[in-house]
C-alpha cells in the first residue's frame, strides 16, 4: 500500500522550531521529488518547498525562505521539514507530499504545484500561538 505519514505537528510559541516527518511506504523516495505545502483557514493551498530527485534543486517559497527547509533521508525513506523561527502566520494544516511522475522536475525558480504531486500525507496540524 502506498502512503505517506505525517508526523511532528503541534502548538509552538511564536520564534519557536517544529520538524515534520513523512514516512513513505509502498514506494522510494530516491526517485521522487518531493515537496511540502500547507493550507491556512480559508485559503488555497500553498506550495512552500519542494527538492528534485537528485537532490540537486530545490525551491522554497519567499514566505518562509531562511526559516524552512526540506531534507531527505533515503535510507529512512522519509522526509523531513524543519520549521525555525514560527510565526502566527504560519499555522496551517502541512501536507507532504511525492512525485513519481518522469516528466516533472522541481525546479528551483518554480513553487510546487499540487496537481504534480501523485502521493500525499494525511496533514500535520502547527499552531503557532502564545
Amino acid at each position: 500500500q502506498v502512503q505517506l505519514v505525517e508526523s511532528g505537528g503541534g502548538l509552538v510559541q511564536p520564534g519557536g522550531s517544529l520538524r515534520l516527518s513523512c514516512l513513505a511506504s509502498g514506494f522510494t523516495l530516491d526517485n521522487s521529488a518531493i515537496g511540502w505545502f500547507r493550507q491556512a483557514p480559508g485559503k488555497e493551498r500553498e506550495g512552500l518547498t519542494c527538492q528534485s530527485r537528485d537532490g540537486a534543486n530545490t525551491y522554497t517559497a519567499g514566505s518562509v525562505k531562511g526559516r524552512f527547509t526540506i531534507s531527505r533521508d533515503n535510507a529512512r525513506n522519509t522526509v523531513y521539514l524543519q520549521m525555525n523561527s514560527l510565526q502566527p502566520e504560519d499555522t496551517a494544516v502541512y501536507y507532504c507530499a511525492a512525485s513519481t511522475r518522469s516528466g516533472y522536475v522541481c525546479y528551483d525558480f518554480s513553487p510546487p504545484e499540487s496537481f504534480e504531486y501523485d502521493y500525499w500525507g494525511q496533514g500535520a496540524q502547527v499552531t503557532v500561538s502564545s
